[in-house]
């Protein structure tokens, strides 16, 4: 059974023929996260780039146990009124394999982070968009792993002030669903990891949080693809957890849609399949939800700037009641001030977009 599993996730996680599982030599070199090993022009889709000028990055960062990788994204430079303040942009769930990185695949460079990034830019701020390790880099992508996220998060902005010298030590960090996760993971472990920089505060629309309560709903559902993708995001960075033995075969079959699409994709080839056609038995062992709670769950450690969170009422992804529920009263067990700004009716995605004055606005307010 381990040869198999290694087989199947080293085929299902390779990508241009390069094995995800290979280590990254590019970065082995340098031991600086932040450090910038390429920069390129990027390409931007049309409501970035009437407003800013990109980059195409490859930066080392590190992984959660502190070993020397490399990871891609963008930094964003206004072409009007730009001051010295950084925004770091922690996008939301688009895939497992390298085509699946918003900063070469405009496709998922979704519509309401568009939205959000281009509000950002018009306050005069850089932003620093990572693709998140393994999305673009040898490695694979530890999905939901939420201190991974969290690391290239403010390598990004380490990574940004290497490029550019102008810019000041203050940043912020703004991210939806999967990147408010990270961004509240990087809240917590930016005092340990983001050496000169002075964290103003973080963001988190419809964040990931509670993997452990919300994973059970999930069996048979037409979520039942993130469900799958998490079991490999762990199976990235812990070698005890083979996602092969909780799928049911039917799930099994299906796993090429991770190397062969993104989101959509790999939640379309997942939405029919029952509780039993997902996982064994039809529900979660409790082991793998002792490691969704310690990979994924943030709020295990005390933040340490203030915190936005936003939710819809009407998510489909990030249920209301574990964001109003569990997620605030978690962060308010801490010193750090919480606001929670709940948008009536509205989905995972109209969230991102129905706030994204006012969370440009808190953002300007902790820079002030």
């Amino acid at each position: 059974m381990k040869i198999v599993f290694r087989m199947i996730l080293a085929v299902v996680l390779s990508v241009g023929g390069v094995t995800a599982m290979a280590a990254a030599p590019a970065a082995a070199a340098y031991a600086t996260p932040g450090y910038v090993l390429t920069s390129t022009t990027a390409s931007l889709p049309s409501e970035l780039s009437a407003v800013a000028t990109g980059k195409k990055i490859s930066y080392v960062t590190t992984s959660i146990t502190g070993a020397t990788i490399t990871a891609t994204g963008l930094v964003l430079t206004p072409k009007t009124g730009k001051n010295n303040k950084i925004v770091a942009w922690g996008h939301g769930t688009t895939g497992l394999a390298d085509g699946c990185a918003p900063s070469t695949n405009q496709a998922v460079f979704w519509a309401e982070a568009r939205i959000a990034v281009a509000e950002l830019i018009s306050r005069g701020w850089t932003v620093t968009a990572p693709d998140y390790p393994g999305l673009g880099t040898p490695q694979a992508h530890p999905y939901l792993i939420g201190n991974s996220e969290a690391r290239s998060l403010i390598d990004g902005v380490k990574a940004a002030r290497n490029l550019d010298s102008s810019l000041g030590v203050n940043y912020a960090i703004d991210g939806h669903s999967q990147g408010g996760q990270g961004s509240l993971f990087a809240n917590q472990l930016a005092p340990s990891y983001d050496g000169n920089l002075v964290l103003k505060g973080t963001a988190a629309i419809a964040p990931v949080s509670n993997a452990d309560v919300i994973s059970p709903l999930i069996p048979g559902s037409e979520a039942n693809g993130y469900l799958v993708m998490a079991m490999f995001g762990i199976a990235a960075v812990d070698s005890s957890f083979n996602p092969l033995t909780v799928l049911a075969a039917p799930a099994e079959a299906k796993l090429s849609v991770l190397a062969t699409g993104c989101l959509n994709e790999i939640l379309a080839a997942y939405a029919d399949l029952s509780d039993t056609e997902l996982v064994e038995g039809g529900t979660l062992p409790d082991s793998l939800l002792t490691k969704l709670a310690t990979y994924d769950n943030p709020a295990q450690t005390a933040p340490s700037a203030p915190i936005l969170v936003v939710q819809g009422t009407e998510d489909e992804a990030v249920p209301y009641f574990v964001t109003a529920d569990l997620l605030i009263p978690q962060l308010e067990a801490y010193s750090q001030p919480v606001d929670f700004v709940v948008i009536d009716g509205a989905s995972h995605d109209e969230a991102v977009i129905q706030s994204a004055d006012l969370v440009a606005d808190w953002i300007a307010a902790r820079f002030a």
